[in-house]
């Protein structure tokens, strides 16, 4: 099967309730992690490439990678630009064979976020591509994404149907409460997503697939091996996977996860590397923590998405 655009893909979720994973990738180890998994349980996957990963890794390596995880498993897999910051970077994953893009130009005003997202868009439907666009901003650091809690704010639901018909924009990401990066909350705070704004956007916005950025939920046992091996990370706490659950079950068709998969990854060779601290063949350590990604991805896919068999 070819490398596919995520349109299919969310309008079966949305009509299933149900969510489609959007895992961000960085290396072969991490692609192989979450193919895998996805193969075991028959799901659907979008593969997300940031700004960051296209410098650390290069475009052309991640294309080849994900083509040969598509050969190896037969899987519908989407290749998405995550936080594409102008129609510069979303032009060069186009070009480059990225069948989704998401412009980001939710740090701009309305009219502008408009007019850059629009640009994207035709650009991207000419070639058969599917663009996601931003309304609202999440506080939080991810690569290159860096928004303080004072610049965050939820998404109006009273500008969505405007920025949808003016933009023609495929799905829409909103702030309802998650947040980017491994500190979401400190220990005794409670997340709290807007569930009321997400209804709201969904009445206003009917069959129309929603996603969310920054939505891991900061595996506990994950930060504790780190710490046990070694690492300093305090506690933290992510979005409830029954929150995440809840969305996937009303508009929201695609949920972002990234920091997971860095938790899991490393928690893998930390531990590896102090059992075996002469260790110096990369495959010895790098393979626990594929091994992690591939249980991580397991669980998400069929404990809180709930797209494990609708590949």
């Amino acid at each position: 099967m070819p490398i596919v655009t995520s349109k299919e893909m969310l309008k079966k979720a949305y009509e299933g309730g149900y969510a489609v994973g959007a895992f961000n990738v960085n290396n072969m180890e991490i692609i192989q992690g979450i193919t895998e998994a996805a193969a075991e349980v028959r799901a659907p996957l979008i593969l997300q490439v940031s700004a960051g990963a296209r410098k650390y890794a290069k475009h052309v390596y991640l294309m080849k990678l994900i083509e040969a995880a598509e050969a190896d498993t037969g899987l519908p897999i989407c290749v998405h630009l995550d936080h594409g910051e102008n129609f510069e970077v979303c032009k060069s994953c186009i070009d480059g064979g990225f069948t989704s893009v998401m412009i980001d130009g939710s740090k701009h005003s309305f009219e502008e976020n408009i007019r850059i997202t629009a640009e994207v868009v035709k650009y991207a439907h000419d070639r058969g591509v599917v663009v996601e666009g931003e309304l609202g901003q999440l506080a939080g650091i991810e690569d290159d994404v860096n928004v303080s809690a004072e610049e965050a704010h939820f998404t109006r639901p009273d500008q969505v149907e405007e920025f949808v018909a003016r933009t023609g924009v495929d799905s829409l990401a909103i702030a309802i409460g998650t947040s980017h990066g491994a500190y979401k909350f400190k220990p005794g705070q409670k997340p709290m997503l807007r569930f009321d704004i997400l209804e709201e956007i969904s009445r206003r916005l009917p069959g129309f697939p929603i996603v969310l950025h920054g939505a891991s939920s900061v595996i506990p046992e994950y930060v504790q091996t780190i710490n046990e091996n070694g690492g300093n990370m305090p506690d933290a706490i992510g979005i409830p996977e029954d929150m995440l659950r809840q969305a996937a079950r009303m508009a929201v068709c695609k949920i972002n996860i990234d920091s997971d998969l860095r938790l899991a990854m490393t928690a893998g060779v930390r531990e590896a590397l102090v059992k075996s601290p002469a260790e110096f063949d990369p495959r010895k350590y790098l393979a626990p923590g594929r091994d992690n990604i591939r249980a991580l991805v397991k669980h998400k896919l069929v404990s809180v998405l709930g797209c494990d068999g609708k590949a």
